[in-house]
């Protein structure tokens, strides 16, 4: 399995990480996608790309992190979206959660992010809390190449909308809540070739670890949320998300 969005570089993880690790490759987890959150998280995501094979990166700057755009850490994403090991741009977005007072400076930081992404070709992990209509307008003026809705909180509609646009749409812990019947709903119609894996990691662990810290280990519950959902064997789910990991993010 890949869980293609996890923040597995906090600080919950430090202790032992190279245990950590392990016990994720005796859990089934072939990779793992590190996404970018603000500048001085990059070099640190970087770092432990190069020294684990199985971890992949991100680069970009997080809606509630826009006030750390500037010209300079424009010229790093740039700059580390050569790197060989960093697979998309994200994660970016949109976050109204709190309120609407930022929401131009949201906005203009995001479609900065959209044009570097579609100058370099890349997939691009979007974040879209209590904004999703706003982010879908201003993807669709860009035609990317690859749009990934991370943590997709969306309804049966509005799955439809993304999916008519070609995106993929990345399923993570929520899904097995019990009062997630929404997401539930619109992750039956979500096709087996549009549909990733995710944990959102050290948020959001699935039943039966709600509450307590996240780990990309815990794919397993996810996948079996899905099977069930969607009538199908697990082994069908994990199969397939993996394929459409590794295409979306072109890891060899």
């Amino acid at each position: 399995m890949i869980d293609t969005h996890s923040h597995i570089n906090f600080e919950e993880y430090k202790s032992n990480f190279d245990e950590f690790i392990e016990d994720l490759k005796n859990n089934d987890i072939e990779n793992v996608i590190i996404p970018g959150v603000e500048p001085s998280s990059f070099d640190e995501i970087i770092s432990y790309c190069e020294n684990y094979d199985m971890l992949y990166g991100a680069i970009g700057i997080h809606p509630s992190e826009w006030q750390t755009y500037s010209l300079t850490s424009e010229k790093r994403i740039k700059e580390l979206l050569n790197h060989k090991k960093v697979v998309a741009m994200g994660e970016i977005g949109l976050d109204f959660f709190y309120g609407s007072d930022e929401k131009e400076e949201q906005k203009n930081i995001l479609i900065k992010q959209l044009e570097i992404a579609r100058e370099f070709n890349v997939p691009v992990i979007i974040h879209d809390r209590d904004s999703h209509e706003d982010v879908f307008n201003i993807l669709k003026d860009f035609k990317l190449k690859d749009v990934i809705f991370h943590c997709f909180s969306g309804d049966k509609e509005f799955a439809k909308q993304c999916l008519n646009e070609g995106y993929y749409i990345a399923v993570g812990g929520i899904v097995t809540f019990k009062n997630a019947s929404v997401l539930q709903e619109a992750v039956k119609i979500i096709p087996l070739d549009r549909l990733l894996l995710e944990t959102d990691a050290p948020y959001l662990s699935p039943v039966p670890y709600r509450g307590k810290i996240n780990s990309p280990k815990y794919l397993k519950y996810i996948v079996d949320k899905i099977a069930q959902l969607k009538e199908t064997e697990t082994e069908i789910i994990k199969n397939q998300t993996t394929i459409n990991a590794k295409k979306v993010f072109n890891i060899k």
